[in-house]
């Protein structure tokens, strides 16, 4: 599913135009995006939490050349799927 499908599925599940069920979609993104940039985590009960991981700096490798370079530290996104959705997929 993409982000159109969604979108479509959102329309039909909601009753609400096609141009609504994407203001609302696009809007729920850039809310969880903006919660993790300022350093909070999401949670959304029964459907999982978003949360922010920060990466040390570390030693790595060049693949081509065999050269040791430094990989900068920086922070990821990371979900954590809710008890309610595993089992929704799992059953």
């Amino acid at each position: 599913m993409n982000k159109g499908d969604l979108v479509s599925t959102v329309t039909e599940l909601s009753g609400l135009t096609k141009a609504d069920a994407d203001k609302a979609v696009d809007a729920v993104f850039a809310a969880i995006t903006t919660a993790l940039k300022s350093g909070d985590d999401v949670r959304l009960v029964g459907f999982g939490s978003f949360s922010v991981t920060s990466r040390p700096s570390r030693e790595g490798k060049n693949p081509r050349t065999g050269e040791k370079i430094t990989i900068p530290a920086s922070k990821a996104p990371k979900f954590s799927v809710g008890k309610a959705l595993k089992d929704a997929v799992n059953s």
